[in-house]
């Protein structure tokens, strides 16, 4: 099992520090990080940090849902290059606050630019809900949880 680091560890609160070479510890990182996915059922994306390591890798799959999306996208060193004026509020949940989801507006499409797995430098559009996920994980590598952004504590809602 790989323990998921929880609100209010402080380690959530740091900037995660970017990958200069895809090495062995980096993919086992990503090992990890796709262990974490496919394990919780219920779970999209995950940032390097939430699994202990400051390091600016993120996993998402949404392939789950109805969305048309781009399947499993390993992202290292991701960066939002571009956001839609347009927003989408959405609940979002999150492995390292458990008991709480919340009511967040992020831009519905979003560019982000990253390195893949082979070292190669991607860019790739997301829309909708893929879009919500990976900015929720990029804002993780910057210390930013979704709890930072909620409008107001009503829209906080603890889990039964």
């Amino acid at each position: 099992m790989i323990e998921i680091v929880k609100f209010p560890d402080k380690l959530l609160k740091k900037q995660s520090l970017c990958v200069d070479t895809i090495n062995s510890e980096v993919l086992s990182i990503i090992d990890k990080l796709t262990f974490v996915l496919d394990f919780y059922n219920h779970c999209v994306g995950i940032a390097a940090v939430q699994i202990g390591h400051l390091v600016r890798i993120v996993a998402v799959d949404v392939s789950k849902t109805k969305n048309k999306n781009h399947g499993r996208l390993i992202m290292i060193n991701p960066v939002v290059i571009e956001k839609s004026t347009d927003e989408i509020v959405t609940k979002e949940g999150c492995l390292s606050v458990p008991d709480y989801l919340g009511y967040v507006a992020r831009p519905k499409k979003i560019t982000v630019e990253y390195v893949d797995l082979n070292g190669k430098r991607q860019v790739l559009e997301a829309k909708r809900f893929e879009a919500v996920v990976i900015q929720h994980e990029v804002d993780h590598l910057d210390g930013i949880l979704f709890l930072d952004k909620i409008v107001s504590s009503n829209q906080l809602i603890k889990r039964l």
